[in-house]
């Protein structure tokens, strides 16, 4: 949050009468130089602030994600000690709060990019935030993602009147919405977007499936209250739920891919023109099949 910075008296003419009347202006006016060259040596570098890493050769580029994300933290650390030596960068892992503070950093430049989000997702938050300026660089990997259940191991299982739990934010909602078609269990409406698909877009549910929306961490914990859900992979091996309850899980189409996203006005600097094609080494989806780290969580972009 910014401040306005409050108006305040010129004092040139109060002290031109002080100055007339009492001869002291030598004095008054050096100590005046003094107080201006002061004001100027603290301003100017305030309105001058230095130059982004992004734009500054040998600059360690810092790639973040949510603190605590072990498998995005991996991968970053993976192209930092394997790939980014190749095209002459140094590359870092940042941990940062939440969605707002990463986007923020990486439109102002002081993190070169991230990998934590889809294209969807990235709208939602350029929308809430129109002063950010960033974009989609390249796609890097695919999460994993299905229909979860503590009670049926197969869609078929799943009864009528039975209750489902989506996201409960807009883009995971429709990638949920596009699992339950992908199974089977409701129809959309022709012509409907697998991105922004909503509950309005359901065409048929023979089912009769009722719907709950739920954030990230509560659906896992919920998963024993519920028939099915449909969630991301990490929340659930985090929640020490077994991939064996995760019941059907196709390879989410190129919408829900996640992004290294970048700042926009740093798209063109050397820099990020490395950053980016490090993190298009084949070498990163080969990392993606094949390290444990990662198995389940984050898979290649090639992935059944």
């Amino acid at each position: 949050m910014s401040e306005t910075p409050s108006n305040s008296t010129d004092p040139d003419s109060e002290l031109g009468f002080e100055l007339r009347k009492r001869r002291r202006w030598p004095w008054v006016a050096g100590a005046a130089v003094v107080v201006v060259g002061v004001a100027a040596a603290i301003t100017i570098p305030l309105l001058t602030p230095s130059a982004s890493a992004n734009d500054t050769a040998g600059a360690t580029l810092y790639v973040a994600t949510a603190e605590g994300n072990s498998s995005e933290q991996a991968l970053v650390n993976y192209v930092a000690a394997n790939v980014a030596p190749k095209y002459g960068i140094t590359v870092q892992f940042k941990g940062l709060s939440d969605s707002n503070t990463i986007n923020r950093a990486v439109s102002d430049g002081e993190v070169a990019a991230t990998v934590y989000q889809h294209k969807l997702w990235l709208g939602q938050v350029l929308e809430s935030n129109p002063d950010f300026k960033e974009e989609a660089a390249t796609p890097v990997f695919r999460w994993g993602f299905g229909l979860w259940s503590d009670k049926y191991t197969d869609v078929s299982q799943i009864p009528d009147g039975g209750t489902i739990s989506l996201y409960s934010d807009p883009a995971n909602e429709a990638q949920g919405l596009w699992i339950l078609d992908s199974a089977g269990l409701i129809t959309l409406k022709p012509g409907t977007s697998k991105g922004t698909a909503t509950q309005d877009d359901i065409e048929s549910n023979p089912k009769n499936l009722k719907f709950t929306l739920l954030d990230f961490a509560a659906q896992s914990r919920s998963l024993p209250d519920l028939d099915a859900a449909v969630g991301y992979t990490e929340y659930y091996l985090a929640a020490n739920i077994p991939i064996a309850k995760q019941i059907f899980a196709p390879q989410a189409p190129d919408e829900f891919a996640g992004q290294l996203t970048i700042g926009s006005d740093f798209k063109d600097s050397d820099n990020i023109k490395k950053l980016v094609a490090a993190f298009q080494d084949p070498a990163v989806q080969n990392f993606l099949a094949t390290d444990p780290s990662v198995a389940g969580i984050l898979l290649p972009l090639s992935a059944n």
